[in-house]
């Protein structure tokens, strides 16, 4: 039977007491954005967990709010979210009474979305929670101009 290796107390005091060397990580951008995307999405579910919501299901129902009766695939497309997923995302809306599903005008094999009256209010509570959280997250940045740059840096990456 193979023994492990003793560390001696003294030495096990000491690693302990050494800085943890994080420069291999912390200096990367994608690490550095990783971890920033789940500082802001924490805020995010911690701020609107009375209401249920998640960071996508926020987008979705924004960007219907702002386009009624646009199809679920243009709306999928423009938040990166593959069809069967968003097809679930929307269905657990749609038993939520906050979207409804309609045949599109110009193509009746798609489905238009648009919020019911229900969900016209959740987005007005919504937005304004979302607000509140954006106008933080600007100040923590310096303000707008450093928003501005920050949307331009990432800007660049995308």
């Amino acid at each position: 039977m193979k023994r492990e290796a003793q560390v001696p107390l003294a030495d096990a005091s000491a690693v302990a007491h050494r800085s943890l060397l994080t420069q291999a990580t912390t200096s990367l951008v994608g690490y550095r954005l990783r971890r920033a995307q789940l500082s802001v999405f924490h805020r995010f579910l911690m701020l609107f967990d009375d209401l249920r919501l998640r960071p996508a299901e926020y987008s979705v129902l924004v960007l219907i709010a702002d386009n009624p009766g646009r199809k679920q695939t243009e709306i999928a497309e423009v938040l990166g979210i593959k069809r069967a997923n968003f097809v679930t995302l929307v269905h657990g809306l749609a038993q939520r009474r906050l979207v409804e599903r309609a045949a599109s005008a110009d193509d009746r094999r798609a489905n238009a979305l648009h919020l019911t009256a229900e969900g016209q209010a959740f987005v007005v509570r919504a937005r304004a929670l979302h607000d509140a959280m954006e106008a933080d997250l600007v100040t923590r940045l310096g303000g707008p101009a450093g928003r501005d740059r920050l949307l331009s840096l990432l800007d660049r990456l995308t």
